[in-house]
This record gives structure tokens, C-alpha cells and sequence, in this order.
């Protein structure tokens, strides 16, 4: 209970409405303008139609700015959204999409009492730019059959379609729908440069509306939509669906809380002070998609674009997001036929200026240059986005990422021989120590992606009677590196080596008693808290002061275990 109470909206959040409500006001009626083009359009191309968008930009839009984490969030519904819901839409009809989005809320509830937001951060920067830049070639290919007045375009993929479409016009050429979609999407993206504060998409929409009243040209439109929101209705619901939409149901919810988490975090870097609670707000984007299905609307997140438009218009609390929805429903129920009038095409247009705006072509070329790891990640996770889908473009993007993050790591793991303080020896001990002792220190992590090339390191150690291991620098130690550990010091030991550790932390000795490495050596003697102390216990062996351990001979000395007396064995770099 304390932790559901935790998710609600408090106090403070009601304080910051009080704070400059008119600009609260003024920016939410900006953010409508900006948003109703949109909603419309990705109505459309999610397969549910225009008055789905407006619905999921209402309900969805109020919920979410009610019990969301952020101040300045504006939810509704996405491109990136569209692309995942168009197939279940082909396979599951419109019953299947409504339930998919109610799915989706329960899974980002139980997402936010986990407390799983924080860990969004971590989500590699090339998989993200690389299924930003996929979802863009992705909706810009929903497109076409409506930019070219195709009705009928066919095809498994999205490309295929968009394939399929362009052979049907080159038959039979339409070039009306072709130069209202070039046409809205020119000015929407030449006047974003001379007058970015204009709402260009929605002055597109409009004139593209009135050419087509006005000159009687053959152009397909949205169609009549009812004034006022549907009734509210569980008739989608189909719990033997369950399993069979659930794939679906994670894909979407993965995909709102990623793009929520994201947009939230760049509302916060556009303000000072401003900082958004990730869980509440999965929270609120759970409530948001368990909310919009019982009225007919798609899932939906939160918008990075009508997101940024709130922050610059002013807006300092929830309450700018709620306007925008309030606005959106006023136009529902009051401008529904005029709604009904716009061509598709001009709505082809507006998602065509805007995959052109969602592509960040500098961080593109950025990411590219930097390494060939973040290369790789990147052109993998955009050619899966667009030949397959989104979620394998994602797993495939993290699994790709995490693989060369791992063999980073291992490389940065070193095996290197330093000198030793000969102190005040004379020449004849400096010789003898020089030609007898050797001492290695260990630098970063010995885990099981470091341990092959380490053990390989060490068992070139050749024409000396002591090896001293300083395991001061071990940033991380596992049970792979432990046992490689061991096996090294075993076959050192084999061939007449005294092997001497130093300097090994807490945390590591857990895991090396645990797997009975250190336990055996301080039997021994061999286990020193600082190299000093091994360097001058080296120095005695091989001065001949002390006799070598030869820990065969102890007596009551316990069997070493047969999987550290052996250890792995690696062959052409496999471990078997």
C-alpha cells in the first residue's frame, strides 16, 4: 500500500499548477494544435482509423499528465507505436489491438512496482539512434500507398506494401494525392526553418483541405467520425487470447516505456530544475493504455515532439498536458465533420515531414565515427527495424551490444610483469633476484571473458623459481576467473614454481575461498596483505634462506577437489 500511495499524484504536484497557471493553459492549446494532425495521422496508420488517434490522444493524453512522473510530459500516440501495432492489426484485428494496449498498462504497472524505470538509462545509445533512424524508414514507408492515392497495396512486410503501391501507380498514376502529401510535407519542413514557432502541420492540413473542397480532384479522405468520444466498452476483452497476444502486448509495452523514459529525460534537459520520477511514470503510462482501450483508442506513450513543444511554449506543470487533451476533445465534439474532410494524403504528408525530423543525421554520422563496436550495433538494430520489426531489432541490437561490450572488457583485463624494489641488496642478490623472481600485476576485471587469454598469459612464464601475483588492481573477480586462477597457480606449481599472492580485497576472497584457491595457498603460507611482505619472502627463497613449499609433502594437508586440481581446459579458444 505505502508503495501504491508512493505512485500517486502528491501535493507538490498540485503546488505547480498553482504557479503560472495561464502559461500552463497557453502552452497545452499550442500543444493540441501541434498534436491534432498527428493523432489523426497515426490513427490512420496504426489501421483503427482517425477517430482512434483522437480518442488515445484524449484519454490516454489526461491520464497520463494526471498520474504520469513527469511535469511536462504529452502522451498520445507515436509513429514508433504505429509500427508495432500494424501488424497485430493485420493478424488480430481491431479486438486484438485494444487488447494488446490493455495488456501493455498491466505490464508497465507491474514494471513501475518493480521499480524497473531507473534501468532504462543503461539501453546502449546506438540501439536507440539505431531504431529511432528504423522507425522513421519505417513510417515513411507506411506512407506511400496514401501519399499516392493507393487504396489497395498489398503485402506481408511494410516494405512490400510500399512496394507494391508504387507498381500500382506507375499502372495507374494519381498524382493529386502525390502533390498534397509533397506539398504539406514541404511547408511543414521549409517553415520549420523560417517560422519554427508555427504550427505548419496543422496550416498544411488545413490548406490541403481547402484545395480539395475548393478544385474537384479524386483524393481519398478520413471519413465521417462521431462528435463526442464512444461509449466505454470491455467487449475486446478475450482472456483465451492471452498467450497468443502477449509477445505483442511486451513488444508494446518495451516500446512505451522506452520512449516515455526517453522523452521524460530530454523534457528534463530542456528546463533547470525539472526532474521526472521514472517509475511514476511508467505508472502513468500504465494507467494511460489500460485507460484508452475501454473507449476504442490505440496504445499509446509519450512524444518526444508535442513534448518539446509543451517545454517551449512555457509550460511549468500537469496542468499544460491536460489542456492539450481538454482541447483535443472540445474539437471532437465540435468540429468532427470538418475533421472528417481531410485527405489522407495531407496526413501522409505531416508523417513524412516528421520521420524527416525524427532522424538526428548528425548523431548518426557521430555514432558511426566513433567506434566500429557502435557502428555495427547501430546499422544492425536499423536493417532489423526495417526488414523484420522493432523488438527483434532490439534484442538483436542489445544482444550484439552487450557481446562486444564483454570482449572490450576482457581486452582491458592485462597480465603485466613490473620490478621489483631490490632495496639495499648487494649486485650478487640483485642478479639473483633479477633472474629468479618475477612479479605480475593483475589490472581489471578476471571473469570468465577474461580468464582464456590470462591463463594463456601466465603459462608462458619460464626460468624463474618465484612468481609473485599482485591482485591489488583485480577490479572484479568471478567464478570462471577464479578457477582459471587456480589452475594457472597449479600448473606454475608443477613445474616447480613458487607462486606467492598479495594484496587480494574482501570481495575477492569470497569468491576464491569459495571455489578453495586462497584457502589452500594461506594453508600454505603463500596468501601476503601487500607485495612488500611476498617481495621479501620471495627474496628468501631464492636467496636459499627458506626452503620452496612444496605443499605434496605437508602433512594433513586436505586433497585439493578435481575440478580445481584440473581446472577448465581450453582448446582453439572454447572452453571444455
Amino acid at each position: 500500500m505505502t508503495r501504491f500511495l508512493g505512485l500517486l499524484p502528491g501535493r507538490a504536484d498540485w503546488a505547480a499548477v498553482r504557479r503560472s497557471p495561464k502559461r500552463d493553459l497557453l502552452a497545452g492549446l499550442t500543444v493540441a494544435v501541434v498534436a491534432l494532425p498527428l493523432a489523426l495521422a497515426f490513427g490512420v496508420t496504426s489501421g483503427l482509423g482517425a477517430e482512434a488517434g483522437l480518442v488515445t490522444a484524449v484519454v490516454a493524453g489526461a491520464v497520463a499528465a494526471i498520474f504520469g512522473g513527469s511535469n511536462l510530459q504529452v502522451s498520445g500516440p507515436t509513429g514508433a507505436m504505429t509500427v508495432v501495432l500494424v501488424p497485430v492489426v493485420h493478424q488480430f484485428g481491431a479486438a486484438g489491438v485494444l487488447m494488446v494496449g490493455a495488456m501493455a498498462g498491466m505490464l508497465l504497472i507491474a514494471l513501475a512496482f518493480a521499480r524497473l524505470g531507473r534501468y532504462v538509462r543503461y539501453l546502449p545509445t546506438p540501439v536507440i539512434e539505431g531504431f529511432t533512424a528504423g522507425i522513421a524508414v519505417v513510417i515513411a514507408l507506411q506512407q506511400v500507398p496514401a501519399a499516392l492515392g493507393v487504396t489497395d497495396a498489398h503485402g506481408e512486410k511494410v516494405w512490400a506494401v510500399a512496394a507494391d503501391a508504387v507498381a500500382r501507380f506507375v499502372a495507374d498514376p494519381r498524382p493529386a494525392a502525390l502533390a498534397v502529401a509533397l506539398g504539406v510535407a514541404a511547408l511543414m519542413l521549409l517553415g520549420a526553418r523560417c517560422r519554427p514557432g508555427l504550427p505548419f502541420s496543422l496550416i498544411g492540413v488545413a490548406a490541403a483541405t481547402l484545395v480539395a473542397e475548393l478544385v474537384p480532384v479524386d483524393l481519398v479522405r478520413i471519413g465521417a467520425l462521431p462528435q463526442g468520444l464512444p461509449a466505454p466498452s470491455l467487449g475486446f476483452l478475450d482472456l483465451g487470447a492471452l498467450g497468443v497476444l502477449l509477445p505483442s502486448a511486451l513488444a508494446v509495452a518495451a516500446l512505451a516505456a522506452l520512449e516515455s523514459l526517453l522523452s521524460a529525460t530530454v523534457a528534463d534537459g530542456m528546463t533547470v530544475g525539472e526532474r521526472h520520477d521514472p517509475d511514476r511514470e511508467l505508472f502513468g503510462q500504465g494507467l494511460a493504455n489500460l485507460a484508452a482501450p475501454v473507449f476504442g483508442g490505440i496504445p499509446a506513450t509519450a512524444a518526444i515532439a508535442r513534448t518539446a513543444v509543451n517545454v517551449r511554449a512555457g509550460a511549468a506543470s500537469k496542468l499544460a498536458a491536460l489542456t492539450h487533451a481538454v482541447a483535443l476533445a472540445f474539437i471532437v465534439l465540435a468540429a468532427a465533420p470538418l475533421v472528417g474532410r481531410i485527405p489522407l494524403a495531407a496526413l501522409a504528408g505531416v508523417l513524412l515531414a516528421t520521420t524527416v525530423r525524427m532522424v538526428e543525421a548528425g548523431s548518426l554520422r557521430a555514432l558511426l565515427r566513433a567506434t566500429r563496436a557502435d557502428a555495427v550495433v547501430l546499422v544492425l538494430t536499423f536493417a532489423v527495424t526495417v526488414v523484420w520489426d522493432l523488438v527483434t531489432a532490439v534484442v538483436a541490437g542489445l544482444a550484439v551490444a552487450v557481446v562486444l561490450a564483454l570482449r572490450a572488457v576482457a581486452r582491458s583485463a592485462r597480465l603485466e610483469q613490473v620490478p621489483l624494489d631490490p632495496g639495499e641488496h648487494s649486485a650478487e642478490e640483485h642478479a639473483l633476484l633479477a633472474e629468479h623472481i618475477v612479479a605480475y600485476r593483475l589490472d581489471g576485471p578476471l571473469f570468465f571473458a577474461a580468464a582464456h587469454n590470462f591463463l594463456l598469459q601466465l603459462a608462458e612464464v619460464a626460468d624463474v623459481r618465484v612468481v609473485i601475483l599482485r591482485m591489488s588492481r583485480v577490479s572484479t573477480i568471478d567464478a570462471t576467473g577464479a578457477q582459471v586462477l587456480g589452475d594457472a597457480i597449479d600448473r606454475l606449481r608443477g613445474r616447480g614454481i613458487v607462486v606467492l599472492v598479495s594484496g587480494i580485497t574482501p570481495g575477492h576472497d569470497q569468491v576464491l575461498s569459495a571455489l578453495g584457491v586462497a584457502d589452500r595457498l594461506r594453508r600454505e603460507g603463500l596468501v601476503f596483505a601487500d607485495t612488500p611482505a611476498a617481495i621479501g619472502y620471495a627474496r628468501a627463497v631464492a636467496l636459499g634462506h627458506l626452503p620452496a613449499p612444496d605443499p605434496a609433502r605437508q602433512e594433513g594437508a586436505p586433497a585439493l577437489p578435481e575440478t580445481l586440481r584440473r581446472g577448465p581446459s581450453f582448446h582453439s579458444g572454447t572452453r571444455r
